[in-house]
């Protein structure tokens, strides 16, 4: 991680350098006015990728000295740059969210300022879409933020969604789905996902929190051309009535925090026993090719078989996790059960070679997906630096470098083993750092995820308004109107951490996970349209800008409404209805465009 913000600094502070140079010049040559008649006249009439034409006029250095350009390369690249710092700041605010969840636990922590936090990218970006600049520049990059609200709705509700069914999916019998059973394929209707009646519940929420979208279109229904102003405040005052509802309404029924603290709980459990096969001289868990090695797991299971009878008990297995002194409050004989549940695939309240390898095995790829697509540690791993002067600077950072642990830990095996096993491990401090990590004091634990907050918020500030520069001037550049730009990249950057979590939970194919993955999505969407339609609306009334977006809230009307009606109405999804939800997204771009450039709605 420290390597890769090395990176991008120097990527940052080399592209400023040759912006100013090439500023410098072209001052020379042109007006000081920043934006004027004559370029967007002229503008038009430039060839799509004329860059020697396009450096010659004067772009906005945000700040005075974040880099910008004109060319469409050039904001590309910086669409790329920007918005990987506010894929950062979703994932440090994701990180430190958790932190606090296990700290304080659900209540009014969980359902007051998580939900917020989780939504805090998109409503930065909105913000500073419309925030500066003349009403007339603010009304045209005000398009940027509608495209994010719509497309953050759209996508999670359609390609994320469909995404989980399909990774999800179970077989159904007597339509429901049964846990970690998936022999039928693609099957339509045979195969699919079952959620429990909360998740219902979220669906049914997600669809009413459109009701502000529907007040501030009531002129624009009516064909009236008087009264928007006043139609934009009530429908402010709406969604922010909806949004302190909602908050309280999650301090009560904290159902969603008590699944991801239950989620985070089983993280530890999780590391910690794949922990205790490393640290207790049983050897590797991968050979050089990568797959499990069963003569370590042979040894680790025969290590817990005291009687020898070839299977795993519950008191076998309370032993494992009392020796594996986790110290984080867990509750031993629930952690038995679960992990005795989750192994147990027979029914038969043991545990043989066979399924504990099959659970080991799961563990490990999970553990795979995490650190694949989470470059943050969670609250129970750290990054892991390939090299040992790496690893020394990063724990100098976190005031727990050991040279001597990690040259004892790396002793006979060559570093390139040591990386791939830590890597697909997720965890990457052994027992020193698992040490660390059990026995931390709360203390350290809150202010490390306030830091955590801290940052993400920081960053998501500092680079909100140069990313939303960005993509204005790369729809300037190509000529598409950023709404589309906005619509279909934003998104993957504000909602990457959300998506990524609820495809990770689903690929446990159970009820319980598909049950947090869903309402963790309708959770999403349901802020996007009260918290970031609020700062919207707040932008658009305080700033006297004008209201005209009528074919975009359509969609976002159709899309949430039809899913959340389709999600509150049952809680079995067979396979068939991913491909209803897949479909909705790109409909939803072409109704858009129909509306606004066949029919001109816009």
């Amino acid at each position: 991680m420290a390597r890769g913000w090395l990176i991008l600094i120097a990527i940052l502070v080399s592209y400023t350098v040759t912006v100013s140079a090439r500023r410098h010049i072209t001052t020379v040559h042109s007006s000081t006015n920043l934006v004027n008649d004559d370029f967007h006249h002229n503008y038009d009439d430039m060839p799509l990728l004329s860059s020697e034409n396009e450096s010659e006029y004067l772009c906005k250095q945000t700040y005075g000295f974040l880099p910008c350009t004109t060319t469409l390369l050039g904001n590309l690249f910086l669409i790329f740059v920007y918005g990987y710092l506010m894929f950062l700041a979703a994932t440090y605010l994701s990180a430190g969210s958790e932190l606090m969840l296990e700290i304080l636990g659900p209540g009014i922590v969980g359902g007051l300022f998580l939900p917020i936090l989780g939504a805090l990218p998109d409503a930065m970006l909105i913000l500073v879409s419309g925030l500066s600049g003349s009403p007339e520049t603010a009304q045209d990059q005000v398009s940027v933020g509608m495209g994010l609200l719509a497309g953050s709705t759209v996508m999670l509700l359609t390609v994320i969604w469909g995404s989980c069914i399909i990774i999800g999916k179970c077989d159904l019998q007597d339509s429901f789905a049964i846990d970690n059973q998936d022999t039928k394929g693609f099957n339509l209707v045979g195969s699919g996902v079952s959620t429990d009646i909360w998740t219902s519940y979220s669906a049914m929420t997600m669809a009413v929190s459109v009701l502000p979208f529907i007040v501030v279109q009531f002129p624009q229904i009516l064909h009236s051309t008087s009264g928007r102003q006043l139609a934009v405040l009530i429908g402010l005052i709406t969604s922010i009535s909806l949004l302190i509802a909602y908050c309280i309404y999650q301090v009560y029924q904290p159902n969603i925090q008590k699944r991801r603290l239950a989620f985070a709980k089983r993280k530890h459990v999780q590391s910690g026993i794949l922990n205790y096969v490393k640290t207790n001289t049983f050897g590797r868990l991968l050979d050089d090719q990568g797959q499990l090695n069963l003569e370590v797991l042979h040894k680790l299971f025969d290590s817990v078989d005291v009687n020898g009878d070839g299977h795993l008990s519950q008191v076998e297995l309370r032993s494992l996790v009392v020796g594996m002194q986790l110290n984080i409050n867990l509750n031993e004989d629930d952690t038995v059960y679960k992990v005795m549940k989750e192994f147990d695939t027979s029914g038969d309240d043991e545990v043989d070679f066979e399924e504990f390898i099959t659970g080991i095995g799961n563990w490990l790829e999970e553990a795979r997906l995490t650190r694949t697509y989470f470059p943050v540690a969670g609250p129970d791993t750290l990054n892991y630096i390939h090299d040992y002067y790496e690893v020394c600077f990063y724990y100098q950072m976190t005031a727990i470098c050991n040279s001597k642990f990690f040259l004892k830990k790396t002793k006979g095996m060559n570093m390139q083993e040591t990386k791939r096993e830590h890597y697909l491990l997720g965890d990457e401090g052994g027992e020193d750092e698992e040490h660390e990590l059990g026995d931390r004091d709360p203390n350290q634990t809150t202010i490390k995820a306030v830091l955590f907050l801290l940052l993400g918020t920081l960053v998501a500030a500092m680079f909100a308004d140069p990313l939303v520069d960005a993509v204005d001037g790369f729809s300037t550049a190509t000529r598409i109107p950023s709404f589309f730009i906005s619509f279909i990249v934003l998104p993957l950057v504000t909602n990457s951490s959300e998506s990524v979590s609820a495809i990770i939970f689903a690929s446990r194919k159970k009820q319980r996970s598909a049950s947090l993955t869903f309402s963790e999505l309708y959770g999403a969407a349901t802020m996007n349209n009260l918290l970031c339609l609020s700062v919207f609306l707040a932008l658009v009334y305080s700033r006297g800008l004008t209201w005209d977006f009528t074919s975009e809230v359509l969609v976002i009307l159709i899309v949430c409404i039809v899913m959340g009606v389709f999600g509150s109405l049952r809680t079995t999804f067979p396979l068939w209805t991913s491909f209803i939800a897949f479909a909705l997204y790109p409909l939803s771009l072409v109704l858009v465009y129909i509306l606004d450039y066949v029919f001109g709605w816009s």
